[in-house]
């Protein structure tokens, strides 16, 4: 159609413009509902060697995210949470006695009692917990394996199964394990008087770019890579087994 000079031009004709379907909340909310503190895994009975940094009065208000950060990228980062990256794949594939290896080799690589013993409690109150509430067949499976001593049930090897098995993607599953035990870190450290609940929350903040990339660095590595660093965890781990009192189970 011919436009006389001087006529009003037309409306613009709207655009549609495609977006992205969201991703489904489900994995989102499992993630939510295992990492939340009132989830009774048995993480609040843990200082995750903290007590014993406390009681030698290794650590102080100051120097607790830089000992947060340490356990991060040379403790928990390479071992737990590279087990548990390995287990969630290897949950995904079906292959369960490639998970009860994962499980033995980490247990292995925990040297203090209290630390093996923390890990399998908590690890297997986890998987006792999840098939009931998730209801998955993975988490069952494994979780009787646990029970017939086929495997030991460390706490991470038991969240890898139900991240898997509940359809929560690895990264996310690493990084939300991660920060549960931030969580559970912070906890200790208000109980022991070495923050309050304020600075607890910056502490936690402070941790994310840690996190992200001990995730990253975790979703790399193989079995073989699986070991903490962190001896001087190891010797106030030793320590608290032997304190006269001690208000956490390690």
């Amino acid at each position: 159609m011919y436009r006389e000079e001087g006529d009003t031009p037309p409306e613009p004709v709207p655009t549609v413009t495609a977006f992205a379907p969201e991703p489904a909340l489900e994995p989102l909310l499992v993630s939510l509902q295992l990492t939340d503190s009132a989830f009774p895994s048995g993480f609040y009975t843990l200082s995750h060697s903290l007590e014993g940094f406390a009681q030698a009065k290794a650590v102080d208000s100051v120097t607790l995210p830089l000992l947060l950060e340490d356990l991060l990228l040379h403790g928990v980062g390479p071992a737990d949470a590279t087990a548990l990256a390995l287990a969630h794949r290897a949950t995904l594939a079906g292959d369960t006695t490639a998970v009860a290896g994962i499980d033995e080799y980490l247990f292995a690589t925990k040297l203090g009692r209290e630390m093996r013993q923390a890990a399998t409690r908590t690890g297997r109150q986890l998987l006792d917990l999840a098939r009931e509430v998730f209801d998955r067949p993975e988490i069952g499976d494994y979780f009787d394996r646990v029970v017939r001593g086929e495997a030991p049930g460390t706490q991470a090897v038991a969240a890898g199964v139900i991240y898997a098995a509940t359809g929560v993607p690895v990264r996310q599953a690493v990084a939300s394990d991660l920060f549960a035990f931030c969580v559970s870190f912070a906890g200790a450290a208000l109980r022991l008087r070495l923050t309050d609940h304020r600075k607890a929350q910056t502490l936690l903040r402070g941790a994310a770019p840690v996190i992200e990339v001990a995730v990253d660095a975790a979703l790399r590595r193989e079995l073989a890579d699986v070991g903490a660093t962190v001896f001087a965890a190891d010797v106030m781990t030793g320590r608290h087994e032997r304190a006269e009192a001690r208000l956490f189970a390690s």
